[in-house]
């Protein structure tokens, strides 16, 4: 029986020996070294009726986050914790792939990669928010939704619900008849936040590691390596994305590269905090 080789297109092809005659000699095709990242914009509250919110431009990779807080009933295996939900959608303006409909794979895998970064470091104090132990608890609810697709959305969206988080309030609430009553008119307490986490997305391009690649150096790259960091230098998750595999040599290298990066990203969140208290 013959099998078909099915091969990639030629325009891949002849990018990607573009863009790694370029990685050979430092260079990337946005004119970035190999481990820098695209320019980082932030807006912070930018849904007013969120109780969070973060607006969050990585290059041309733009992505919202919203944090909502909503009563509920705490799990039967965690009767003293409030709830945490991360929900991730691909709206189809933001690129010819993303489809109508429900989210598929790829936005149900994205909202777990997050989820699972916020979970491991215990970002959220989850235990201040059992209003009735037990019985009723206040629940965060963070809202992706992928604006502009240009690459690397993990290390955005990882951003963009850290940043929201940090700007979440509570709203007010009173407790009648055993039931959580909230007052959204009103802007109380911070969110109580135990650890910061963000994230490093590198991509293995032939023998070269690039930091936050962007959609053209995704499409060519033979596997990415996704690696959450707290502030003080844990890390809270690794995924690989992709079938090529990593020499077990070049580990140590990538979170070399990963911790430090990640303590840049920490550096930002720090100035991007400063800043907005002084508006």
């Amino acid at each position: 029986m013959s099998m078909t080789t099915f091969q990639k297109p030629v325009v891949s092809i002849l990018q990607r020996r573009t863009i790694e005659s370029l990685l050979e000699k430092g260079n990337r095709i946005d004119g970035r070294g190999l481990q820098d990242f695209r320019d980082i914009r932030v807006e912070l509250r930018y849904i007013n009726k969120a109780e969070g919110s973060a607006l969050v431009k990585l290059g041309e990779t733009i992505v919202l986050a919203g944090v909502k807080i909503e009563p509920g009933t705490p799990f039967p295996d965690t009767p003293n914790q409030g709830l945490l939900m991360v929900n991730a959608e691909f709206v189809p303006l933001a690129s010819p792939s993303f489809e109508p409909g429900p989210p598929d794979e790829n936005a149900v895998e994205l909202a777990r990669v997050i989820d699972r970064s916020i979970r491991e470091l215990n970002v959220v104090d989850l235990e201040s928010l059992a209003v009735i132990p037990g019985k009723r608890v206040l629940g965060v609810w963070i809202d992706l939704y992928i604006l502009n697709h240009d690459g690397n959305l993990h290390d955005a969206s990882m951003l963009a619900s850290m940043l929201a988080l940090l700007d979440t309030r509570l709203p007010g609430y009173k407790v009648e008849d055993d039931e959580i009553i909230l007052d959204k008119q009103v802007r109380g307490e911070r969110l109580k936040i135990n650890d910061r986490v963000v994230s490093i997305t590198i991509a293995k391009i032939g023998n070269y590691y690039v930091v936050d690649p962007n959609l053209e150096e995704e499409s060519i790259a033979d596997t990415r390596i996704f690696i959450a960091v707290s502030r003080d230098k844990k890390i809270a998750g690794i995924q690989k994305m992709g079938m090529t595999s990593i020499p077990l040599a070049d580990m140590d290298k990538i979170i070399d590269i990963a911790l430090e990066k990640g303590e840049e990203l920490h550096q930002k969140i720090d100035n991007i905090l400063s800043n907005h208290s002084q508006e």
